[in-house]
């Protein structure tokens, strides 16, 4: 009968092994957003260990993007190894008691009749260990029947696809249940709001802006979160592998200084009137304000100039180089009429990194980075990008450019092509 309990407990981890093998993250990682210990997580996922309840099963499933399907499965396994670790417990203190508790009458007792005391005319309480045995039964019938019922309307956080179109809305915030507040007037009045300006418009207080959310002092209710939950920022100057990158400028050789360290590049081709070549690598870091939960719901290009490829001379940063990891990201045609931000698998030494699909979760502790591989033969093309978020019931859209401007990206097809010769320290013509 043991082995048939340890098959339940090992059927139950191995299903959490196989859901925890689709993402990139570690146990640590993981533990951390589930608000649990790193060994404790390990030890439900090896076996050694069965949670004894459902909401840390479910909040994994749902971290590890478990289609429903999958989470029934889950939680029947779950029940099953619950009851397998209880009956082992039970059997074992069974076991103990009668080793230290012999009977005192040998005599056997009629069947159906509670065993009786001389001393007293009532009935003997039942032992111990079956009271229990019985209660463990009783409690697993008892969360199986009121939690089927729930799993079919179980959070699927793959629900929403994760390709977006461009944006017909600009950049907004709204609060559940009450319309769009504007921002040329206060949302309540306060004694702190300042008054009127001259034109005629009133700015908003600190309190407004939802830079800090404060108890409200009316009727003892806190005051609602308002604001943007999350704060991001973007390095545009991303190399690939950290050393290969084209730059289109119009300048002669000459004129152009020796490539820079990639820490230093943005200075350089700000220095230079530098254009990226055919791919811009834009690698935006995204974390939420506090510990509260900020879902990134979808990822849109949005392009606002197109013309034709820049004129002027490519430059390489690299003769040539390369490297064993390429990261997951999120790849871009600026070409395409309406250009979408598709998610792509990574690699490292073979080693397949999943793609980042969109909802995802942030917050203080939890911060993500999202890379953006925007690619172009045909077009000079300016361009940014809109991040839609949702927390605690409210939605918006962030608009994330190169610090208030678009990026910008330009074919480099048909150019000459120099690449820096570090033994002659001189750019020389080069040939892809």
């Amino acid at each position: 009968m043991s082995e048939v309990r340890d098959d339940d407990v090992q059927e139950f981890a191995a299903l959490l092994r196989r859901l925890k093998e689709r993402t990139d993250r570690s146990y640590g990682q993981l533990a951390r957003r589930l608000n649990m210990n790193t060994s404790t997580l390990h030890r439900y996922c090896a076996g050694d260990a069965v949670p004894l309840g459902f909401a840390p099963v479910e909040r994994f499933a749902a971290l590890c993007g478990a289609t429903p399907e999958e989470r029934l499965e889950l939680h029947r396994l779950w029940i099953l190894a619950v009851a397998a670790r209880q009956r082992s417990r039970t059997a074992a203190a069974e076991a103990k008691g009668a080793a230290v508790t012999p009977p005192s009458d040998p005599a056997p007792e009629p069947a159906g009749e509670p065993a009786r005391d001389p001393a007293s005319p009532e009935p003997a309480q039942r032992p111990w260990y079956r009271s229990r045995r019985l209660l463990v039964s009783a409690a697993v019938t008892t969360a199986l029947l009121a939690t089927l019922g729930s799993l079919s309307a179980l959070p699927d956080d793959r629900a929403k696809g994760s390709d977006s179109v461009e944006a017909v809305d600009p950049p907004r915030t709204t609060e559940p249940d009450s319309p769009r507040q504007k921002s040329s007037k206060s949302p309540s009045p306060s004694p702190s709001t300042p008054s009127p300006s001259a034109d005629g418009s009133k700015k908003p207080s600190a309190k407004a802006t939802g830079d800090t959310d404060r108890p409200s002092n009316k009727a003892g209710k806190p005051q609602p979160s308002t604001g943007v939950p999350l704060t991001w920022s973007a390095d545009s100057h991303v190399w690939q592998a950290g050393c290969g990158h084209d730059y289109v400028i119009d300048k002669p050789p000459q004129q152009v200084p020796p490539p820079p360290n990639p820490q230093d590049a943005a200075t350089w081709a700000a220095t230079m009137g530098a254009v990226h070549g055919k791919q811009t690598l834009v690698r935006v870091t995204v974390q939420g304000k506090s510990s509260t939960a900020v879902v990134l719901e979808a990822l849109r290009v949005r392009v606002v100039g197109r013309s034709a490829p820049m004129a002027g001379t490519n430059y390489a940063m690299d003769n040539g180089c390369g490297g064993a990891l390429t990261p997951r990201y999120f790849d871009v045609d600026l070409d395409k009429d309406r250009p979408v931000a598709r998610p792509a698998d990574g690699n490292d030494s073979g080693v397949t990194i999943p793609a980042m699909r969109l909802p995802y979760r942030v917050s203080a502790e939890d911060p993500e980075v999202l890379l953006i591989d925007a690619r172009t033969v045909a077009c000079d093309c300016s361009w940014y990008l809109e991040l839609d978020w949702s927390s605690e019931g409210r939605t918006g859209t962030v608009r994330v450019d190169d610090r208030g401007r678009p990026f910008r990206t330009t074919g480099n097809k048909g150019l000459k092509n120099y690449a820096y010769d570090t033994s002659a320290r001189a750019w020389v013509p080069w040939e892809e």
